[in-house]
């Protein structure tokens, strides 16, 4: 089967274009009218050529990439092939760039590879933990299973990233402002009223209006350097800790950091117990259940100690036990994880522990973000009360030695 690149009219109107998969020009002209397309030019790609029409440089969104699986999963489900779910998926599909993916990865998969091995045309759509997963169920004979657990995690995942970021647009908005507020206080307004105070003499103001003075000529002498140092440093810390040294220091710190180190340690944990319990409850050995979860881990600390579960596992060691040496892992989870070993439901209570988890994650941070917005006014209330204050002491000395 060939793969043909195609220019179509679809039922709007709209020029589109395109890579199918037929047997012929005439089949695949015969397939896009069946899409409602109205072909105009269709071409096969041949070689090299073909390879990379089938290829896509770019990468999917997280709200893309949990559709696509989605619909995989309900397609399978249904006892679809995997040829037959690709195609009803791009069929569905109203982005150009989604629907050539599909189209691709189905062209692969006719030839006789794995959907797995197909998504490698696309790494930057199908992470190498998505791949794994996929892997996984193929070799289990439940795909259909698994990409429905796939696109619970994600779809949980997405959906709490989402509301996260919504409610972090109006305080960080919120901050900018009172941060360009302060700034131009001390630049521009302090500045000008302090001129006015020359006659009582440095050495006679008060203590807080000197402080905002010193601030204020601070701010303007230095500020723009300062702001130049903290983007340099910003730029050499980030590529300072690339280096798996530096990251494995730096992962260390933030789990020990009051508040964000405990949250760290909850999502981290959450998506570990997820990605194990999806991998295992569809059949995946135990050994490659823990790769894959070590790959979802962003932070280092965690992908270490699910190296360190696996070499006890290998030595016959208990699931928990090896959980529990690590010395990262929430103690609820370990306590669950134990008595799913001892009622040989390790995956169900794995899924458990990361609802339970999620569920924590999700209200500390409803809590930390309702707290923010209020935190952030006062704090810009304080800075300007003292600015207010800083000004206001020596008008009222002023007064006061002019009715004197």
């Amino acid at each position: 089967m060939a793969a043909f690149e195609y220019t179509a009219i679809g039922a709007d109107g709209r020029r589109t274009k395109g890579v199918i998969s037929a047997d012929s020009p005439r089949a695949a002209r015969k397939e896009l009218r069946l899409r409602q397309l109205t072909p105009l030019k269709v071409a096969e790609t041949r070689g090299e050529e073909a390879a990379g029409a089938l290829k896509i440089r770019g990468g999917l969104s997280a709200k893309q990439r949990a559709l696509i699986t989605r619909q995989l999963a309900m397609l399978l489900q249904s006892e679809m092939t995997v040829e037959q779910a690709l195609a009803a998926a791009a069929g569905d599909g109203e982005n150009p760039a989604t629907r050539k993916l599909l189209l691709g990865m189905r062209a692969q998969v006719m030839e006789g590879n794995r959907l797995a091995d197909a998504m490698l045309s696309a790494p930057k759509a199908f992470p190498p933990l998505y791949r794994s997963v996929v892997a996984a169920g193929e070799a289990s004979g439940k795909l259909g299973e698994v990409m429905e657990r796939l696109a619970d995690y994600l779809e949980k995942t997405y959906k709490l990233r989402t509301k996260v970021q919504s409610a972090l647009i109006y305080p960080a908005v919120l901050g900018v402002m009172a941060l360009g507020m302060v700034t131009a206080l001390m630049v521009f307004i302090v500045p000008r009223l302090i001129e006015q105070f020359d006659m009582l003499g440095a050495d006679r103001l008060p203590l807080i209006t000197r402080v905002v003075i010193a601030a204020s000529n601070f701010v303007r002498d230095y500020g723009l350097i300062m702001l130049a140092v903290i983007v340099i440093g910003g730029f050499l810390f980030q590529r300072a800790a690339r280096t798996l040294a530096v990251k494995h220091a730096i992962d260390r710190v933030v789990l020990r950091v009051p508040f964000f180190g405990s949250m760290n340690r909850t999502v981290s944990a959450a998506r570990f117990a997820r990605i194990y319990a999806t991998l295992s409850g569809s059949g995946a050995p135990v050994l490659e259940s823990l790769s894959a979860a070590k790959g979802a881990m962003t932070n280092s600390v965690f992908a270490n100690a699910a190296d360190d579960i696996a070499e006890a596992v290998r030595e016959g060691r208990s699931f928990s036990g090896a959980m529990r040496t690590t010395g990262v892992f929430p103690a609820v989870m370990t306590h669950m994880v134990a008595s799913g070993e001892a009622g040989r439901n390790l995956p169900g209570m794995m899924n458990r522990s990361a609802e339970f988890l999620e569920a924590e994650f999700e209200n500390a941070s409803s809590v930390a973000l309702g707290l923010l917005e209020p935190l952030i006014i006062i704090i810009l209330g304080v800075v300007v009360g003292l600015i207010v204050l800083s000004i206001m002491l020596p008008i009222m000395q002023l007064n006061t030695l002019a009715l004197g």
